[in-house]
């Protein structure tokens, strides 16, 4: 066999497995765990070749030719996937922003990682990909690819109105998760800032913010600990519940 019939033999093959890379390059793009900053660039490049080789077998020739078309599509598709995932944890990063509003956390190690969280933020995420990882994070995405191509076949974008209510009723659920999560230190907040004002009326003399800071302090990580098993437990489900209908409306 000559290098030409070889090069023709593999150039059908390797058209659709380039296809596929371009969904599955943008969703690693926005993988939280895997494909954030943190992570080297070669290890989400062997991710991403690791994942277009294991999904071509299983797509069994759906993946068309490369085209001019699909070079659009596929990556739009692909974030769509990714930024569904990601989302998930902004609920995260929103509820600890809230936190640490609340009870007077400060950020920790803000210059070490891409995106600066506030020191129950860290602990919650570290917690959070440690669950995600445990669900099977791999399996979980090829699933969810291959229900993709499914779903929203390769060159074909989904309508622009479906688009718009997809993406702003998950927009909507991670905000409404964000805030669940965060309302009992939104509570406690009040509750300690309204008592300190109460004392500050009756005892103008007395300097209240001088045992206000560390009472609200210790009372705020005391809650941490004690709230942050129910917290995770809470956005696990909400995880679930979202992988178990990925394209559908959130109820």
């Amino acid at each position: 066999m000559t290098a030409a019939e070889l090069a023709q033999l593999w150039q059908a093959p390797l058209a659709e497995a380039g296809v596929v890379f371009l969904r599955i390059g943008a969703v690693i793009a926005l993988l939280p765990g895997l494909g954030d900053l943190r992570v080297p660039a070669r290890v989400r490049l062997g991710l991403a070749l690791a994942l277009t080789a294991l999904l071509v077998p299983l797509l069994a020739g759906e993946a068309p030719a490369a085209g001019p078309r699909l070079f659009l599509t596929e990556p739009v598709i692909g974030l769509m996937i990714g930024l569904f995932l990601r989302l998930l944890f902004i609920a995260l990063d929103l509820a600890s922003a809230i936190m640490a509003q609340a009870i007077s956390l400060a950020q920790l190690f803000p210059a070490a990682v891409p995106d600066p969280l506030p020191a129950n933020g860290q602990i919650l995420y570290a917690a959070a990909l440690a669950l995600l990882m445990q669900t099977g994070v791999t399996e979980r995405l090829v699933e969810l690819l291959l229900l993709s191509y499914r779903l929203l076949p390769p060159g074909q974008l989904p309508a622009a109105g479906e688009s718009l209510g997809w993406a702003v009723a998950q927009v909507a659920r991670a905000t409404a998760l964000g805030f669940s999560l965060a309302a009992p230190f939104l509570v406690t907040g009040m509750v300690l800032n309204l008592a300190l004002g109460l004392m500050n009326r009756a005892m103008p003399q007395l300097m209240v913010m001088l045992i206000g800071a560390p009472a609200l302090a210790g009372v705020a990580l005391l809650l941490l600990a004690l709230a942050a098993p129910l917290v995770l437990q809470v956005w696990q489900a909400a995880l679930a519940g979202a992988l178990a209908d990925p394209f559908g409306l959130p109820k």
